[in-house]
């Protein structure tokens, strides 16, 4: 955003004692970043307006004339080779280096010293040359900003212009244009009334925006056309008028100088007071040909899928059904905030005029500049979200500058479309709440001053501030504390210590279940491993998972390196068996990983990101069997607190594992995770030529069940008491079912139990396994005799019997 330090000072008087750079230095420090700015006179000296009194030939150059000057207070002479000043041309005033004078650039544009070049009197082939008479180029401009100037000669000045006066205050060069870092919330800014707003609070100068007067003619305007939004979602708000009797014409001087400062070029009177209010109000603006518009209609609707529109650059444009169009009765005649349409453009045939101040959709307009690969002055600031208030405010202002420049006859009334009214917001006055976010002690009456400035109202009995609907990037109490901050002074806030309520920093519960799986896997031996989470489809195929498998439904990564890693995995063997493989066909033995593998399980709703959930995984083969798998796993559930024994159930159906060396782990009645042997036609798949063991833990489920509750209970002070117990049961029976018997008749005596002995051999009854166990009771109050104990091995034994299982008579 560039601004024109002489546009400021218009609405914000009392600023001329700031110099330049205390005016970046203060704006900088207030919250308004300026970046840089350029001072148009900053080598320009002694340049006033001359008129020419004679021309005549120089006797000894065929180019060069002699010229005597009428500077105001004396006639100088000086020598000119300027193809456009002419032998016996006299009136014509023009720019006049006085001799000491200083210009800014080289008649052809070329750049000079940093300090400019410096005029002196000398004499030209003989004649004496006092001083120089200027071409645009030398007065550090061009042609794109005075396009009335030569090609190639001296700067013709009005005759308006006063011989004698200051030529550079006169062309507007007296100016100043800063340059400003303006973020995207503050839309407010990305104007020059803006600016001057800030400029006026940070400065506590009075602040005098244009006050647009009553404009139009005895006439009504919705006699000339009406509006209908169909996109009523898309454009908040619209605003239209008519004007007649136009008469195009160049602007006047004063405004082809502001906007020369925003870099815009002047055209004519309509097109320059559209970009001259889309400057000062921030509110861009589009003028179409009344007679163009059919129907005498405008409708603003979107565009259907595939429709066709040449653009006033006279390209063709393909939209889509989110474009938002403004339309006749039968046509597009414009990209809605982008660029009108070659069919409605003002021409110099013009004779009536529809003047557009409307409000779009911010990010649709940004999506459709991406879209047909357009962007406007318009529709950056359009995407940034324009306040709809601000709409009727341009509309006036517009209208007050044809009537003054006499650039036509405004209708009277105007078209507002305004079906939801733009309130403003409302926060809480919390000074207290301020003061302490800031760490200072600024007073209630220093911030309401604060907010007078910012036209921030107060409303005493709600206790509320009332936010004018421009500066949408107020919400909160946050954003008013910013606002006590950049006024009262970031360099006045005193340096604090941090407070708040005490914190200690800790893992979290799901964290702390992690740490202690790698801690049980490393003190049993195990490495930990790192896998991919990226997969290849074909895994299914190697681990025997079913075609129909629920598993089978994945993930798919949208731009995979490759078909191998094409899919997030939903089960975590693959990466561990790969792992595995690798070190076996390594020569290594006895080998022993762990992984704490996330798995991706894709939502039946396709909007719904997937489930994550850590499995614990282990793998092992060399020394070791299905037995020492499942003592690590349950070495792991009593550590985290899961002090009942899991069962296990050797119907698992895992097709990756052994049919007869496999089983799921159970809970508390919920299947926690599997292990076994993997199946021989996987560990083929995988290279594989030793019995493997996995196992898997879902902590997703286990993490609720854990607890780190210690309850300390003494050393036993009375001795315990066992009995072994030896017995012949069906050999597909689980021993499990037997801990249970001993678990609910033992009750709180039995300390503990222990299977130490298995059996199978001629001795025993084919079908039949011997098992042997020793149980351990104890009592904490009392030495336990033999009365005590019968009774519950009579139990024990009872219930066995009824199972079929006999005691072992040898």
């Amino acid at each position: 955003m560039n601004t024109s330090l002489n546009w400021i000072k218009a609405m914000v008087p009392g600023l001329d004692d700031v110099t330049d750079q205390q005016f970046r230095d203060a704006m900088t420090l207030s919250g308004t970043k300026v970046e840089c700015f350029t001072a148009y006179d900053k080598n320009l000296d002694k340049i006033v307006v001359g008129q020419i009194e004679s021309v005549e030939k120089h006797p000894d150059a065929d180019k060069l004339v002699i010229c005597q000057v009428n500077v105001g207070d004396s006639t100088v002479q000086i020598v000119t080779g300027a193809p456009n000043i002419e032998v016996g041309s006299k009136g014509q005033k023009v720019p006049v280096v006085l001799d000491g004078g200083r210009v800014a650039g080289g008649h052809d544009g070329s750049a000079l010293p940093e300090d400019g070049i410096k005029i002196k009197k000398g004499k030209l082939r003989g004649i004496e040359s006092c001083g120089m008479m200027c071409a645009i180029e030398e007065l550090g401009s061009s042609r794109e900003f005075y396009p009335d100037a030569p090609e190639n000669g001296i700067y013709i000045l009005g005759d308006d212009a006063v011989v004698g006066s200051d030529a550079v205050e006169y062309l507007g060069l007296n100016d100043t244009v800063f340059e400003y870092e303006i973020t995207n919330n503050r839309v407010d800014c990305y104007s020059v009334i803006g600016i001057a707003r800030e400029a006026a609070a940070t400065f506590n100068k009075p602040f005098n925006p244009p006050m647009p007067s009553k404009t139009g003619n005895s006439e009504d305007v919705n006699d000339y056309i009406s509006v209908d939004i169909e996109a009523k979602e898309l454009c908040p708000r619209y605003v239209a008028r008519v004007v007649k009797n136009i008469k195009l014409a160049p602007s006047p001087k004063w405004m082809q100088h502001r906007l020369m400062t925003a870099g815009i070029r002047p055209i004519n009177n309509i097109v320059d007071i559209t970009n001259y209010v889309m400057e000062e109000y921030g509110q861009p603006m589009h003028a179409y040909d009344y007679d163009q518009i059919a129907g005498k209609k405008i409708v603003v609707r979107t565009a259907a899928d595939g429709e066709k529109f040449v653009t006033l650059d006279g390209q063709e444009r393909i939209l889509n059904s989110s474009t938002l169009m403004i339309c006749d009765g039968e046509r597009a005649v414009g990209v809605a905030g982008v660029m009108g349409g070659e069919n409605s453009m003002i021409t110099d045939d013009v004779k009536t005029m529809l003047f557009e101040a409307a409000t779009f959709d911010g990010t649709n307009i940004r999506k459709t500049t991406k879209r047909i690969g357009l962007r406007t002055d318009a529709s950056g600031k359009f995407e940034k979200g324009l306040d709809p208030e601000n709409a009727m405010a341009a509309m006036d202002r517009a209208c007050q500058l044809i009537e003054e420049l006499g650039a036509g006859e405004v209708v009277g009334g105007a078209v507002d479309i305004y079906p939801v009214k733009k309130e403003c917001r409302r926060i809480v006055f919390e000074p207290e709440r301020v003061n302490k976010l800031l760490g200072t002690n600024v007073s209630v009456d220093d911030m309401m001053d604060y907010f007078k400035r910012l036209e921030i109202e107060y409303d005493k009995e709600s206790n509320e501030l009332i936010i004018p609907t421009f500066r949408q990037d107020l919400i909160r109490t946050a954003d008013i504390a910013e606002e006590v901050a950049r006024f009262y002074g970031y360099d006045n806030i005193p340096t604090t210590l941090p407070h708040g309520a005490t914190t200690m920093g800790k893992v979290s519960f799901k964290q702390t279940v992690k740490d202690v799986a790698g801690e049980i896997a490393q003190f049993c031996g195990f490495s930990q491993a790192m896998t991919y989470s990226f997969e290849s489809p074909k895994v299914f195929d190697k681990l025997k998972i079913a075609k129909d498998s629920p598993l089978r439904k994945t993930v798919v990564i949208s731009n995979p390196l490759g078909e191998d890693f094409s899919i997030m995995r939903t089960l975590p063997l693959n990466g561990m068996l790969t792992s595995l493989s690798t070190n076996y066909n390594r020569r290594n033995k006895n080998v022993k990983l762990y992984e704490l593998a996330t798995v991706y399980i894709p939502s039946d709703n396709e909007e719904e990101l997937p489930t994550e959930s850590v499995d614990f995984t282990l793998g092992f083969f060399g020394d070791g069997d299905f037995f020492t798998m499942k003592g690590v796993v349950e070495e792991f559930l009593e550590r985290i607190g899961m002090r009942n024994k899991p069962e296990y159930d050797p119907q698992a159906g895992k097709p990756y594992l052994h049919p007869g060396r496999q089983a799921n782990v159970i809970y508390d009645g919920t299947v926690i995770g599997y292990l076994g042997e993997v199946h021989p036609d996987v560990a083929d798949n995988y290279s594989l030529g030793e019995r493997t063991y996995i196992a898997v833990l879902d902590l997703s489920k286990i993490t609720p069940m854990a607890s780190f509750d210690r309850k300390y209970t003494g050393i036993a002070k009375f001795p315990a008491v066992t009995r072994d117990i030896s017995m012949v049961m069906p050999k597909d029976m689980l021993v499990g079912t037997v801990e249970k018997v001993i678990e609910k008749r033992g009750g709180k005596l039995v300390e503990s139990f222990k299977l130490f002995d298995i059996y199978e051999g001629e001795q025993i009854k084919a079908g039949f396994k011997s098992v042997a166990y020793s149980i351990s009771f104890r009592a904490n109050d009392r030495t336990l005799e033999d009365k005590d104990i019968a009774p519950i091995m009579e139990k024990i034994l009872n219930d066995l019997s009824e199972m079929g299982i006999e005691l072992r008579s040898n």
